[in-house]
């Protein structure tokens, strides 16, 4: 059993069951800030017409690197990226809400949930990447690492601790 150290009780099913339903809750809105942030950011960097490329770029982890051919369709290329960001980020999030369940404060949520998603970049990026999808070798290192420290990470973080706070979690212990 896991055990809060901040008050040294156990954490219970019940902070469990909280984690998991507000962690996929968290996954899903930081991932769509995050896929704005990586959106905005390549039409920024490579023009207008590649709003939609990390759309392509997930999509093709699901139907292959003919995703990223501009002949190919961007409503399917679209529509699979969506849904596999989408499917990632409630599974990360479901992680991280496990996680969760041991914080106390904003500090502890914001800045664990930032080293999770630095974590998720150098796994993803320096593990995974090469060897399985290595048209993600292809982005730009700096913006990968700001959109998931600071656009998937802290926004999970962020997200998780106001809901911690919502239900009642936080406040004076005395």
């Amino acid at each position: 059993m896991a055990y809060r150290g901040y008050i040294h009780t156990p954490v219970t099913q019940s902070d469990m069951k909280w984690g998991l339903q507000q962690g996929a809750v968290a996954g899903v809105v930081a991932g769509i800030v995050f896929a704005a942030f990586e959106m905005l950011a390549s039409a920024f960097m490579m023009g207008p017409e590649a709003f939609f490329m990390p759309l392509r770029m997930i999509g093709a982890i699901a139907l292959g690197p003919e995703a990223l051919e501009p002949g190919y369709s961007l409503l399917t290329a679209g529509v699979a990226g969506v849904v596999v960001h989408v499917i990632l980020a409630v599974i990360y999030g479901l992680i991280f809400g496990a996680i969760a369940t041991m914080l106390q404060g904003p500090g502890a949520f914001i800045g664990l949930g930032s080293l999770f998603g630095l974590a998720l970049w150098l796994v993803n990026f320096y593990v995974i990447a090469p060897t399985t999808f290595p048209w993600f070798l292809d982005a730009n290192p700096v913006v990968q690492f700001i959109a998931h420290t600071f656009f998937f990470g802290a926004v999970l973080g962020l997200w998780l601790w106001k809901s911690h706070e919502r239900a009642g979690f936080e406040g004076p212990t005395a």
